[in-house]
C-alpha cells in the first residue's frame, strides 16, 4: 500500500474453545482512509467474528488476540473497556445486518440516529432534527418526517436497513465497518446507498465491507480479502481478483452467483457436493424412503409416484394462491395513512414459482402477511387451492394452516430466542398435516436438508451465524410438510454458495413434492433463476407480470425497466 493505513490488524485470533479450531486464525490486513476493503467468505468463515473483534464486541466467553490494533497509530482497548463509548459511533460507525434486532423497537427511527449525533456531536437539537432528515434522505427514505417518526416495527425490511445506515455514518466516523449493509435492499436503492458510500470513501473515509454480493464488492471496494475457515485466504485488488481467482474458496464463490443461469439449471456447488437431490421413484402408490445423503440436501424425503408431478401439469388444478383486488390502507400515529396495497391480483399455479419483485416498501412483504392470514385485506378476496382463505377465521385456518408454510427475511427475530434449534424445529414438526408422505419427519433430516451439522441442534439462534439462522428458517417451513410456501428474501442473507445449495435444494424439493412458491426477492438473479413467471410491483400497484424471460428480455413498464437497469453485476 502506498498510503499510511488508518487501520493496522495484525495477527488477529479469536477463540471460543482452546482445544477447538479458532473462529479467526492469524489474520493481518491494513486500511487505508479513503480505501475500502470487502471481507467476503462463506457463512461462518469468521467475517463477522473479525469485524466485532475489531470494535471490542466479541461475543462473550471470546478469548481475542493480537500483536497491533490500533486505529490512525492509536491502540484501540481491549474488549469491554470503558473508553469503547467515545469511540464506536465517533470515530469507528457499525452497520450491522440485523436491522430489526439493532433498532430499539420502543423509539422512533429518528431518535436512534440523533442519539448518535447528540453523544458524539456538538450540534443543537434544531441541528440535529434537520440532520437527521439529511440522512434519512441520503439513504433513500422517501417521506423522511413521516419515517423519522416510526418505530422500527412499522417499517419494511429494507427502510429499516436504511435507517441502520443512518445510523451508522451519522457521526462522520474515520473508519466503517459495514457487515451486509445492502442485504435487505432493492437494486434500485442498493444502487443509490452504494453511490452514498463510495461518496464517503471519496471523502476520506475508510471502509471495511463485509458482504457475500460480489457485484456490490466489485462495484466499491478496492481490495478484497477472501476468508476460509477462519483465515484469509487470498487478497488483493478487486478487479485483479474477480478476473483471475487463484485460491478454491474464492472460485467457488464466483461459480454460484445465480445471474445468467438458466430456470432449472442446478447452480454450481463447491466440488466435494453434488448438485442433485437423488431420488428413487418407484411405481407404487407407498411413499418410498429415498436416500441422498449429500450436504445441503434431503437425507430421506417420502416420494410418491404423483410427487414427481410437473409444473404444467398442475396447470389444470386451481391456483394454489390466488389474491384478487386485495387493497390495504395503514395508519399512521399522526393522523395520516399509508396504501400498501392499491387492488393487487395475483395467481400463483400450483407447482410453480411466482417471483415477486419491488423495491422496499412497496408491498411485497405485506401480499405475505395477508396470504399467511397474519394481516386482513380491507377489501379483495384470498383463496387458497380454490378454497376461501382470506375471510376465515383464525379457527377455521387452524387445520389448513400446515398446507401454507413461510420462510421469514429477518430469521432472527422470527425465532423465540430462548429455544434450541432442535426444540424450534421439534415445534414446527408438531403442527404436521395428518397426511406425512411431503414431511421431513425428523429434526435431523430437516438439518441435513438444508445443509446444517446435527451438532447444531443445541445451539440457540443467537449462537448461529446469520446464514445458519436462515437455513434453520427453511428447515420450520419444510417442517410441517406444507403444498405452498411464501419465501420473504428466503436467501438474502447467505453467502453465494451456500444460497446456491438452498437455491438448488428448494428447486428440488419443488420439482418432487410439487411445492408452489410465492418468491418474494429484491435480487434479480436469484428471481431469474427460480421463477417460472414474474410479478413487479411499486408502491403497491402490480404494474407488471409475464413469464419471467419475457419480462427480463423485454420489460415494458419504465419501473421494471429502471429496476433491471440498476441489476448489479460482477466486474472482473
Amino acid at each position: 500500500m502506498t498510503a499510511t493505513p488508518l487501520l493496522r490488524v495484525s495477527n488477529l485470533s479469536v477463540h471460543f474453545d482452546r482445544s477447538a479450531r479458532p473462529a479467526v486464525a492469524e489474520v493481518n490486513f491494513e486500511v487505508a482512509a479513503g480505501e475500502c476493503l470487502a471481507i467476503v467468505g462463506e457463512s461462518g468463515s469468521g467475517k463477522s467474528v473479525t469485524a466485532r473483534s475489531l470494535l471490542g464486541l466479541a461475543p462473550a466467553g471470546a478469548h481475542v488476540s493480537f500483536n497491533e490494533l490500533s486505529l490512525a497509530g492509536e491502540s484501540l482497548p481491549a474488549p469491554g473497556a470503558r473508553r469503547w463509548r467515545t469511540i464506536r459511533g465517533a470515530s469507528i460507525g457499525l452497520v450491522l445486518q440485523d436491522a430489526l434486532v439493532s433498532l430499539d423497537p420502543l423509539r422512533p427511527v429518528g431518535r436512534e440516529i440523533d442519539d448518535v449525533l447528540r453523544l458524539h456531536t456538538t450540534l443543537s437539537q434544531r441541528e440535529r432534527q434537520a440532520r437527521v432528515l439529511e440522512l434519512l434522505d441520503a439513504v433513500g427514505i422517501p417521506d423522511p418526517v413521516l419515517r423519522a417518526r416510526q418505530r422500527s416495527g412499522e417499517l419494511s425490511g429494507g427502510l429499516r436497513q436504511r435507517a441502520l445506515i443512518a445510523a451508522g455514518i451519522a457521526a462522520g466516523p474515520a473508519l466503517i465497518i459495514a457487515d451486509e449493509p445492502t442485504t435487505a435492499l432493492d437494486v434500485t436503492v442498493q444502487a443509490r446507498v452504494l453511490e452514498l458510500l463510495s461518496s464517503l470513501r471519496n471523502n476520506g473515509t475508510a471502509m471495511i465491507l463485509i458482504t457475500h454480493d460480489l457485484a456490490v464488492v466489485s462495484r466499491v471496494a478496492d481490495r478484497v480479502a477472501v476468508m476460509s475457515e477462519g483465515r484469509i485466504v487470498e487478497t488483493g485488488e478487486t478487479n485483479a481478483l474477480l478476473r483471475a481467482p487463484t485460491t478454491l474458496p474464492t472460485q467457488q464463490l464466483l461459480a454460484a452467483i445465480p445471474v445468467d443461469v438458466p430456470r432449472g439449471v442446478p447452480l454450481t456447488l463447491p466440488a466435494d457436493t453434488k448438485p442433485d437431490l437423488r431420488t428413487v421413484v418407484e411405481a407404487s402408490p407407498e411413499p418410498v424412503a429415498v436416500a441422498a445423503p449429500v450436504a445441503g440436501a434431503v437425507s430421506a424425503v417420502a416420494v410418491s409416484t404423483h410427487a414427481t408431478t410437473t409444473a404444467s401439469a398442475g396447470s389444470a388444478a386451481p391456483p394454489a394462491l390466488e389474491l384478487r383486488s386485495v387493497s390495504r390502507r395503514y395508519p399512521t400515529p399522526h393522523g395520516a395513512s399509508i396504501q400498501a396495497l392499491d387492488a393487487v391480483s395475483l395467481s400463483l399455479t400450483a407447482g410453480t414459482t411466482l417471483g415477486l419483485v419491488g423495491q422496499s416498501g412497496s408491498g411485497k412483504t405485506t401480499i405475505a402477511r395477508i396470504a399467511l392470514g397474519l394481516e386482513t385485506a380491507d377489501s379483495g378476496e384470498v383463496l387458497l387451492a380454490g378454497h376461501e382463505w382470506g375471510s376465515l377465521s383464525a379457527r377455521e385456518r387452524r387445520p389448513l394452516r400446515p398446507t401454507l408454510g413461510a420462510i421469514y427475511q429477518d430469521a432472527l427475530s422470527s425465532f423465540d430466542p430462548r429455544l434450541s434449534v432442535e426444540r424450534i424445529l421439534n415445534d414446527a414438526l408438531s403442527a404436521r398435516a395428518s397426511d406425512t408422505r411431503r414431511s421431513l419427519t425428523t429434526t435431523a433430516e430437516l438439518l441435513d436438508a438444508v445443509g446444517l451439522p446435527p451438532a447444531l441442534k443445541n445451539r440457540r439462534p443467537l449462537h448461529l451465524s446469520g446464514g445458519q439462522r436462515q437455513r434453520v428458517a427453511i428447515a420450520r417451513a419444510l417442517a410441517p410438510g406444507p403444498q405452498t410456501i411464501l419465501c420473504d428474501e428466503p436467501v438474502s442473507s447467505l453467502d453465494v454458495s451456500t444460497q446456491a445449495r438452498v437455491l438448488n435444494l428448494l428447486d428440488e424439493l419443488q420439482r418432487h413434492l410439487h411445492l408452489s412458491y410465492l418468491f418474494i426477492s429484491h435480487d434479480l438473479g436469484v428471481i431469474r433463476h427460480m421463477s417460472d413467471r414474474v410479478a413487479v410491483i411499486t408502491e403497491g400497484r402490480i404494474v407488471e407480470t409475464g413469464e419471467t424471460d419475457e419480462i427480463f428480455t423485454n420489460p415494458r413498464h419504465p419501473y421494471t425497466q429502471s429496476l433491471l437497469s440498476a441489476l448489479p453485476r460482477v466486474r472482473g
